[in-house]
């Protein structure tokens, strides 16, 4: 099983790089994640992105879609993919430490 070391802490994660255990994010881990997936900064617009996705892990069990994002958390799907390239969902459920979204390839 992969390891990483973040904020001085060392994470399990899984073969594709997401937290095995989404309890062991903090947020002054995200801008290490964001750092190694070529995000050099984390706007007050990421964070937005990042704390939705941990609060819709934390009630429904998974990340939301890239579709669902763009309708709810309040950032439209343009701008997610102008804060996340590569994709978005899968990429800001990485940095906030929560597994792959249902659907992410």
């Amino acid at each position: 099983m992969p390891t990483a070391s973040y904020s001085h802490k060392t994470v399990s994660l899984t073969d594709d790089g997401f937290f095995e255990d989404p309890a062991q994010w903090t947020e002054d881990m995200a801008p290490e994640i964001a750092k190694t997936a070529g995000i050099d900064e984390l706007t007050e617009q990421h964070w937005q992105v990042i704390r939705f996705m941990r609060a819709k892990y934390d009630t429904d069990g998974t990340g939301p879609s890239v579709r669902a994002l763009g309708k709810t958390s309040g950032v439209t799907v343009k701008e997610l993919y102008q804060l996340f390239p590569k994709g978005p969902a899968k990429l800001a459920a990485k940095i906030a430490g929560i597994p792959k979204p249902r659907g992410c390839i």
